[in-house]
């Protein structure tokens, strides 16, 4: 797998500074001691960037702690980050953690095994990051006098949903619950009811943030999810790999777009839950697929089909994505189409050490 120091890499900056540039309510940060679970994950790296770069912009006296399970790999992520007297990496797993030894006034939870080959070979471990992972940090969080919660869920939680074209928050789906692949989005789902009821019960503030398909600057070339495919084809100079036609269509929002959402989300917004999904990267995967191939012109990458049935065919399909008017209703706008997202990531690994 190739690693970037995401940290310090002129794309990471440039985003959560374009983040932090966004219209908010910061000050209701100020004097948080934060935690930001799963921490060398992409998403929760870009929480944590944010909020350390909120800090430095408008001084909020803010303390981000990073929980992960290797402090190893989170340290080649971070860079110089770890430098800073505002941020300390911890090395736990929320599977086995019993409490904190601070309190936190936010938490965010993305600690969750994302790639599909992970719910295949380890679907327990899936499981229990995130059933047990959010009832062991909720628990914590009530312990240390309650506060808000984050979770960052997925559109996994809707299952199969019938007759709509992009799923809204209120809307509900079928999953297959007898089947090992169910062990991350019905564990989303669990932790989504575990954080209503804690929010219920105790002095818990909740926001499941429901993300569709996210990209960017981050990914392992080894995820496994088709983004990550044709980026590593890319960087690699292959042409793009098709296993399909790639007619199925999904909402691919750029991340730091996506990060800027939950931040809406969090400090503009009443309702619990949200969807963050750019409406405009409603694509097929080909289209997705072009849009990596096309991004360097010099290397002069084609798409490449295995089956070369699927070469000709290209139907469009009912969507799969989100629908997001209820943060958009929060003044929430993506900043960054297909083409400059994918070019964006596709820089992230030009620019910054890869080892």
């Amino acid at each position: 797998m190739n690693d970037v120091v995401l940290f310090d890499t002129p794309v990471f900056r440039e985003d959560v500074h374009q983040i932090v540039s966004a219209p908010l309510p910061w000050e209701r940060y100020r004097d948080q001691r934060i935690l930001v679970t799963g921490a060398s994950g992409m998403i929760p790296m870009y929480i944590a960037g944010a909020l350390l770069t909120a800090n430095e912009v408008h001084g909020l006296n803010l303390e981000v702690h990073g929980l992960v399970r290797s402090l190893k790999k989170a340290e080649k992520r971070f860079g110089t980050a770890l430098e800073r007297d505002d941020f300390k990496l911890i090395e736990d797993d929320v599977i086995d953690l019993e409490r904190f030894d601070t309190a936190y006034g936010t938490v965010f939870h993305g600690a969750s095994p994302a790639r599909p080959t992970l719910h295949k070979s380890s679907p327990v471990t899936t499981l229990k990051a995130n059933t047990l992972g959010t009832l062991n940090l909720l628990d914590a969080q009530v312990a240390n006098g309650g506060g808000s919660f984050v979770l960052l869920s997925s559109s996994e939680v809707y299952g199969a949903v019938k007759g709509e074209q992009l799923i809204a928050e209120d809307s509900l789906g079928e999953l297959q619950h007898f089947n090992s692949r169910a062990s991350y989005s019905e564990g989303k789902r669990i932790a989504e009811t575990a954080l209503a009821s804690y929010a219920e019960e105790f002095d818990i503030d909740p926001l499941s943030v429901r993300f569709g398909h996210i990209y960017g600057p981050g990914m392992a070339l080894d995820d496994g999810r088709v983004q990550a495919d044709f980026l590593a084809d890319v960087v690699n100079n292959r042409d793009i790999k098709m296993m399909s036609s790639g007619a199925a269509t999904r909402t691919y929002t750029y991340v730091a777009d996506a990060v800027e959402g939950l931040f809406y989300a969090h400090l503009n917004g009443d309702d619990p839950v949200y969807n963050v999904a750019d409406p405009a990267g409603n694509i097929s995967i080909r289209e997705l697929a072009q849009a990596f191939a096309s991004a360097r012109p010099t290397k002069d990458l084609k798409l490449s089909f295995v089956n070369k049935e699927d070469s000709g065919s290209f139907s469009p399909v009912k969507s799969l994505g989100l629908a997001s008017d209820r943060l958009a209703g929060l003044g929430w706008t993506p900043k960054n189409d297909i083409d400059s997202g994918v070019s964006r990531t596709i820089r992230s690994f030009e620019d910054g050490p890869v080892f």
